[in-house]
């Protein structure tokens, strides 16, 4: 697969100046750093696929994860190139079979695999510690990939669809088991993000928040394990396999 990332450096943060009050009506002017949101467009086989808002980090991850999460892909032997041009304003991925035809949902259940309550409360641990862009703007979820009890990567974005993504692209892009590995979220978990796990062949999802009524049911029908509201040394298990 030919693969080219050519993008000049954009920065994630910018300050400005604010003017803070309190109760009292006491104004103090102060320095506010804020994201910068960043527009990528996606072409598939020269057609655009998708206009994602994103911070403008791990964009070659996030392409990969975008493609496996949406069914565009089986795996990364369905790639024939991606390239990012230089503004990093635009990916041209080419695909080797070039039909449109996409599942929703794979057939098969995810095979479950063996997991510690340690690896939990330490990737809980480490996203306590806060994560770069967070700690300046207080503006982005997060996202970790873990091999047992591992972790691989830890990436943020303003959405935790993107971060989630990007983790996910990591995966596929370096040759890790996806299929031996597990994802914590610092967002809730509706339908879309369980999907996201499923399509990726990930057995284990935990977030440090609450999943909704209709991911629970879809985790335990494609086999996904399901490890939420994992914060303050506790986590509550919706789905055993």
């Amino acid at each position: 697969m030919n693969m080219s990332e050519r993008t000049m450096k954009k920065e994630c943060v910018e300050t400005v100046s604010v003017i803070q009050l309190d109760r009292s009506m006491t104004a103090e002017e102060r320095i506010s750093s804020l994201l910068s949101e960043y527009t990528l467009k996606i072409y598939i086989n020269g057609c655009l696929t998708w206009e994602v808002v994103c911070v403008a980090e791990h964009l070659i991850e996030l392409v990969f994860g975008r493609l496996l999460t949406e069914r565009r892909i089986q795996g990364i032997r369905d790639i024939e190139s991606v390239s990012i041009c230089e503004s990093g304003e635009r990916a041209d991925v080419v695909l080797k079979n070039r039909g449109s035809d996409v599942s929703f949902l794979p057939s098969g259940r995810i095979a479950p695999i063996a997991w510690k309550p340690e690896w939990i409360f330490r990737l809980e641990e480490e996203f306590a510690m806060d994560t770069p862009l967070h700690r300046q703007t207080s503006s982005t979820h997060s996202c970790f990939l873990a091999l047992k009890g591992e972790t691989l990567v830890q990436c943020e974005d303003i959405g935790r669809h993107n971060a989630m993504d990007k983790v996910i692209g990591y995966g596929l892009r370096y040759g890790v088991d996806l299929g031996q590995s597990m994802v914590y979220s610092s967002g809730r978990v509706p339908t879309d993000m369980a999907v996201k796990a499923i399509h990726a062949g990930i057995p284990v999802l935990a977030s440090k928040e609450s999943p909704t009524l209709e991911a629970v049911k879809l985790a335990k029908q494609y086999g996904l394990t399901l490890l939420c509201n994992a914060k303050g040394g506790k986590f509550c298990q919706y789905t055993r396999f």
